[in-house]
């Protein structure tokens, strides 16, 4: 018998969290260039091969349906899924920023500065606001208060208008002039350092894995699809949390542009056989 939410184990929470996030990266990363379409038993394999057992693979895929991100098809007498134009919607969405990241803004092009006073009776989409905003690479400079670089107008401008909040935001573009400084600025309205130290800690992770794959190696493919499948799940939480900075505000020693082209390097390398192995498991 299934256990209720409040009785799993905090074990089995981040095994379900795990085996979701790494199906989203597969969907992404793989599914997408395989025709938009997965078969499940060589899904449950593949993800065996990353180290997800099959019933919590069959259940995340199940949630995805339930998301209706997913749809039952059958193709070449493989039981399978598609992917609906609700993931794919949602899988591109973040492609610019996962594959080839937030590049540092341009300080001459000054910030976007959002305020907003919403009253208590809409208290729940002030929360969205704040989460949307958060989201999206905004700091909090202050009391609902939030500063962008000022490419993010047009994404902020957006979010205020779906929640239907326009009466209650005001949305300023324009330089920084003086007073405070702006390096203390920005790192009291973003956890930079520890922004900072999940790039360190994919550098430690994967710099190693990208040197063994170079200098002629031979590629084995399983390991080739796991340590892409890793790299790229590891990699794709990383740029939306980087408000993409200019990078004379930030310290001498920041580690994103070096975890970025250990990234490429890693998918360079590594995407070819990984979808070659993935195709493998296409056929019965």
């Amino acid at each position: 018998m299934t256990k209720p939410p409040e009785e799993r184990s905090p074990q089995s929470s981040q095994r379900s969290q795990r085996t979701r996030t790494a199906l989203v990266t597969f969907l992404g990363a793989v599914v997408r260039r395989m025709g938009d379409w997965m078969p499940i038993a060589g899904t449950v394999e593949l993800m065996s091969q990353a180290g997800l057992d099959a019933p919590s693979v069959r259940t995340a895929v199940f949630r995805l349906k339930q998301r209706g991100w997913l749809a039952s098809e059958a193709r070449g007498g493989l039981r399978g899924y598609a992917l609906t134009p609700v993931a794919l919607r949602a899988l591109a969405a973040g492609d610019e920023i996962i594959w080839h990241a937030r590049q540092p803004a341009d300080l001459a092009d000054g910030w976007c500065v959002v305020n907003f006073s919403v009253p208590e009776s809409d208290r729940a989409k002030r929360y969205q606001l704040r989460s949307h905003l958060a989201s999206l690479g905004f700091g909090n400079i202050g009391t609902a208060m939030w500063i962008a670089p000022v490419r993010m107008r047009a994404a902020a401008e957006q979010a205020v208008a779906e929640l239907g909040l326009d009466k209650y935001a005001a949305i300023f573009v324009g330089d920084y002039v003086g007073g405070q400084d702006l390096s203390t600025l920005l790192y009291g309205s973003w956890d930079l350092a520890a922004i900072d130290g999940r790039y360190r800690d994919f550098l430690t992770r994967f710099g190693p894995e990208a040197d063994r794959w170079e200098g002629g190696v031979r590629v084995d493919p399983e390991r080739a699809f796991v340590t892409y499948l890793e790299a790229v799940d590891h990699w794709r939480k990383l740029p939306f949390r980087d408000p993409g900075l200019p990078r004379e505000l930030l310290a001498e020693d920041w580690s994103a542009p070096e975890a970025g082209a250990l990234f490429e390097r890693l998918v360079a390398r590594l995407e070819g056989p990984a979808l070659a192995h993935a195709a493998s498991c296409w056929t019965p």
